[in-house]
């Protein structure tokens, strides 16, 4: 088996074209989510296949994957405009799951946010992704999905395509290449004018929100969440939101063009 990069150290592997994961009290509820996805036909996310022992598996995504800070495809134009694509496909394929109310009865990662409209992916960011050119066309680590308005979801992934980061890693530009970029998602994603105006506030909101399930989980003794508090990955996500701040109303009539 081959150890696959990201996540959990030394706990994920490719095992011909499956993925093998360690389970997680919520990965039930994942999993009939992906079976959902598989129904309705959708292409380029896992499918569920089994569980072996304390793991789950499931099917290879297959594509480039990427990190911070972007290059090359990923930083495309193209790719932002397919991310933005596939990201309201998934959104509109999972109306349907919502609506039957199954997610009510299902334990999620991330907290059931109101008004529920669709199933956020809850990190949909460049690093989930796979490409084949330029062209975003698969998804993968449902851990974080949760029921949620759509704008919850477009906040953090606008945020992470964008990208609004300040740190020197993960910065791509500046303000106009961000606010250029961001619309693109918009565009692609077809938001309504109402949603832009809110983006900003909502990108806020998200992350903040984040920060303080960091905080929480650290206090319950995640030992992955202590070590990233250890390091400051949380101080990067207060300076963005500094940074969303001083520069919201530039960013929001960029998107309104």
């Amino acid at each position: 088996m081959e150890i696959l990069s990201g996540g959990r150290e030394n706990a994920i592997f490719k095992r011909n074209d499956t993925v093998v994961r360690p389970l997680n009290s919520y990965s039930s509820s994942i999993h009939l989510l992906l079976q959902h996805f598989e129904k309705q036909g959708i292409e380029g996310v896992p499918r569920f296949v089994a569980i072996d022992g304390d793991n789950e598996v499931v099917t290879f995504v297959e594509g480039q994957t990427v990190n911070y800070p972007l290059s090359g495809a990923a930083a495309s134009d193209a790719a932002v405009k397919s991310a933005g694509k596939l990201l309201r496909c998934l959104h509109d394929a999972s109306v349907g799951f919502i609506a039957n109310a199954s997610y009510k009865d299902q334990q999620w990662m991330l907290p059931v946010r109101e008004p529920v409209e669709v199933m956020c992916h809850g990190d949909y960011a460049p690093y989930n992704v796979a490409l084949v050119g330029n062209e975003v066309v698969g998804i993968f680590d449902f851990d974080t999905a949760h029921p949620a308005p759509r704008l919850w979801d477009l906040a953090y992934a606008i945020y992470c395509w964008a990208p609004f980061k300040t740190h020197v890693y993960d910065k791509l530009g500046e303000l106009p290449d961000q606010i250029h970029r961001a619309k693109l998602f918009c565009d692609a994603y077809g938001m309504t004018n109402s949603q832009r105006q809110q983006l900003v506030a909502t990108m806020i909101e998200r992350l903040q929100a984040l920060v303080d399930f960091m905080k929480q989980q650290a206090a319950e003794g995640n030992t992955q969440f202590i070590a990233n508090l250890a390091d400051g990955h949380h101080l990067s996500y207060l300076a963005d939101i500094d940074y969303l701040q001083q520069n919201g109303k530039q960013i929001i009539a960029g998107l309104m063009e």
